[in-house]
């Protein structure tokens, strides 16, 4: 058995096996040494808004309306002058390869198998330039305004040769959150790894087989070149990259990005009424109603408690698109009810690529896909077209 051959077979899902996204979860847990998973598993400070992503959705309860429509089930939608078969789009996570050696061109190819939008990270593995030629699926570029605007420049130019279909501006990230569960395995950088945190590498021989069989060393493939052009060789990629984090970023930042690109842009970390409305007037296209999975500002509010009132205030002047949280159809089918165009995940496909690499991802993607199609009829509601507020109720608490 060759080495390809036996990393495949290490990393089988059995879909008999895997019937959900939880169950993609504990098995990427069991695959990954304790700091890797920690790494994409971990939030901010007390992890309350990591936590309550997800436990929020339970606060909204479904209202069926059985009798009023019939017809075939229809997920189709258009999103950023896309056309996608379902209202799920795959969100920027990066450093991919950690979790699995295919990384982003396995997470690429799945969501264009799944007639999706995929959005690689500026933090990636896999350059701009690879992504757009695996695959003709839609796609989506989340970029940060460095300091360095020749750096951003570069990338944007790089996004409209290679014919990205939008660009995503993450705003919440002036700064690192406070992330302890790396700093207690060591996942760190440089990385500065326990006992515990080694002795769960070598437990784990999937995972390390898998490293071991990488083409080349994990980097940061849009961003390494200016590090090592830019910098001395005594500094790091990732201190280039921390140093160009700008924290002063400002509404006429986001306008200067505006006039350098004119495709479909997203704004991505808005979670009040205010920059919502003020995205839409510089020229947002949609923003993602997103904390950043909990990563960044602990404490702040659930993505789905805010989408309501947001669609409220900005109508149809932007896109909304809620990011965090989502495990089953059903969250899909509250955010949609809501006011949200569609929805964007992370980690669930990152448990699928964790447990099986294209195939692991795959398999998410069809799951929440399968049971969004199954409740929309359960629902009462075959058409995303129909789906509005009369469909979903904030749950009633006794005093």
């Amino acid at each position: 058995m060759s080495r390809s051959e036996a990393i495949e077979a290490f990393s089988h899902v059995n879909p008999n096996k895997h019937f959900n996204v939880d169950t993609l979860r504990e098995s990427a847990r069991r695959r990954l040494p304790s700091a890797i998973f920690d790494f994409l598993e971990g939030g901010a400070d007390d992890e309350c808004t990591l936590r309550r992503n997800t436990s929020a959705f339970d606060e909204y309860e479904l209202v069926p309306h059985r009798l009023d429509n019939g017809g075939d089930v229809d997920t189709r939608t258009t999103l950023l002058n896309v056309d996608l078969a379902w209202p799920v789009i795959l969100s920027p996570t990066g450093m991919s390869k950690l979790f699995h050696r295919q990384g982003e061109l396995a997470v690429a190819r799945a969501a264009a198998d799944s007639g999706t939008l995929y959005t690689l990270s500026a933090m990636g593995t896999e350059s701009i330039e690879n992504i757009a030629n695996a695959t003709n699926g839609p796609k989506m570029f989340q970029v940060y305004i460095f300091r360095d605007r020749g750096l951003t420049k570069e990338l944007v130019e790089r996004c409209r040769q290679s014919q990205y279909d939008a660009l995503c501006l993450t705003i919440d990230t002036p700064i690192a959150g406070n992330r302890e569960r790396d700093k207690a395995s060591g996942m760190t950088m440089p990385p500065r790894f326990t006992w515990r945190s080694l002795a769960s590498f070598i437990s784990r021989p999937s995972w390390t087989i898998d490293a071991l069989c990488r083409s080349k060393a994990l980097d940061l493939a849009n961003i390494a070149h200016r590090a090592t052009s830019l910098r001395s060789n005594t500094i790091s990629v990732m201190q280039y990259v921390n140093s160009q984090f700008d924290s002063s970023l400002a509404w006429k930042d986001v306008e200067w990005l505006r006039q350098l690109w004119d495709g479909p842009l997203v704004l991505k970390g808005v979670l009040s009424i205010d920059e919502a409305q003020k995205a839409a007037s510089v020229g947002a296209s949609a923003i993602m109603v997103s904390n950043h999975g909990g990563r960044q500002l602990d404490g702040l509010p659930a993505s789905i408690d805010r989408v309501g009132e947001i669609a409220s205030a900005v109508g149809d002047k932007v896109e909304i698109i809620v990011d965090g949280g989502i495990r089953r159809g059903t969250h899909i089918l509250k955010a949609l009810a809501l006011g949200a165009r569609a929805c964007s995940i992370g980690r669930p496909y990152l448990y699928g690529l964790a447990a099986g690499g294209q195939r692991g991802v795959q398999l998410a993607l069809s799951h929440l896909r399968a049971e969004l199609e199954r409740n929309m009829i359960l629902l009462g509601a075959p058409n995303l077209s129909l789906l509005s507020s009369r469909y979903v109720r904030r749950r009633e608490t006794s005093a």
